[in-house]
This record gives structure tokens, sequence and C-alpha cells, in this order.
């Protein structure tokens, strides 16, 4: 579904990544495991068209997106939830899940993907008319994947939606994402959190210092030695 060829990014003086592979497939969840400044979340900027591109191809379908501009990446349905929530704090709940979708105009189809995501967040239903500056970090989160949902993404890419979160909510969270690969959306995640990506992920990737190092099925990684020391904290 995506394919990932020989990408390669520079920040000024700085080689962010170097030449990577990487695919996600139909009907998966991969994840992109890594330290800090591994360069993980500018693959996902760069998938997005939100960073220039030195060389290397990225493809949805066999179709080359690696230049086209990110409105048109979102059209062709991939999503990016970004790392911090970034949520509109002056919007109200409801307010926020429409900009969601505000390159759609079937009325009825944006309804129906309100109340899925009213479905996968009942809190979200009970709060629609508050401000998302005043819900709490979990409830923020919570609505900036709803809101990413509502623009009908075939792939949602997710930037660390666990971090500073309380247990029990990243319980909730991890639970919800397996939800929305069993409703047909394919995910490809960015998470700190490596055990909690690992356990659910069908694929993995670890990156260090813009490099894909290793790859493999998520549980099978799990059990490797090299990650257990390295991120799993054994």
């Amino acid at each position: 579904m995506l394919t990932i060829k020989g990408l390669n990014v520079h920040y000024g003086g700085i080689h962010a990544l170097r030449g990577i592979d990487l695919e996600v497939a139909d009907g998966h969840i991969i994840s992109l495991i890594g330290a800090n400044g591994a360069g993980k979340s500018t693959t996902l900027k760069s998938i997005m068209g939100l960073v220039a591109k030195t060389s290397g191809q990225i493809l949805w379908n066999d179709k080359d997106i690696t230049n086209i501009p990110t409105k048109e990446v979102v059209k062709q349905g991939i999503v990016l939830c970004p790392e911090g929530r970034r949520v509109f704090p002056d919007l109200t709940v409801e307010e926020n899940l429409r900009i969601g979708a505000y390159l759609r105009n079937d009325k009825d189809g944006i309804q129906k993907d309100k109340e899925w995501v009213y479905e996968l967040f009942p809190r979200m239903k009970e709060r629609e008319w508050q401000l998302a500056g005043t819900l709490s970090g979990g409830e923020q989160q919570m609505l900036a994947v709803g809101r990413a949902l509502m623009s009908k993404p075939k792939l949602l890419m997710l930037d660390e939606p666990s971090l500073g979160l309380a247990p029990l909510v990243i319980k909730d969270i991890f639970a919800i994402i397996k939800q929305i690969k069993d409703a047909g959306v394919n995910v490809l995640l960015i998470e700190q959190n490596a055990k909690a990506a690992l356990e659910i992920s069908d694929y993995a990737y670890v990156m260090e210092t813009g490099k894909i190092t290793m790859s493999g099925v998520g549980k099978e990684l799990m059990n490797d030695e090299r990650v257990k020391k390295a991120y799993l904290g054994e």
C-alpha cells in the first residue's frame, strides 16, 4: 500500500534520513520505534509533504506521491495525527471534529463518521460542546485521533499518541488503535513506549540516526535481545 524507497532528507547540514526503505501493507499496524532524534517524525512529515526530500521515492498504491502537496496527500487518504495533539483550544470538541472533515462534502458520511468517533471515544460525545482547551491531556489525545479519523483516512499515522498520558489512558488509546485497524484503517505508529507499540504491531521497524537498522514481526522483535536492551529496559 505505502512503499518508501531509498528516502533521504537533509536539514541544513544534517542528514536526517539516510536512504530508508519501509512498507505499510494493507490491513496492518506498523510501528516505527527508536530514540529521540532517530528520524521517526521526519519520516512521517516526509510522507505528508511537510519536509523536502533530497532523494528517494514514496509510493501509495503504486502511485508516486513523493513531491505532491500536503493537501493532495490528504486527498489520497493519508493523514497525520501529530505529536502534541495540536487541537484548536478555543473551538469545541464538535468543531474540532468538523475541521478534520474540511476536504469532504458528503454530509451524510461526515455525520456517520462523527457518530463512529463518538462510539470509539464516548467521552468526546459527553463533551461535545466543551472547548478543547479545557479537556485533559488524555481527552485531547482522543480528540486529535478522532479529528484525524474525520478525514476518512486509509492510512492513519500517529506520532507519539501516548506521550505524557497516564498508564490507564495509554491502555485505552492502544485498545482503540486496534479497533481502528479492525475497522479497515491502516496504521503507521511512532511510539517511544516500545513495548506497547510492539504488542499491537503486525510488523515494526527500528530506527537509529536516520537509518532502519532492524525490522520484523512486532512480537518477534519484542523477544530480540538487542531490542530488549535498547528499548524495553531489560
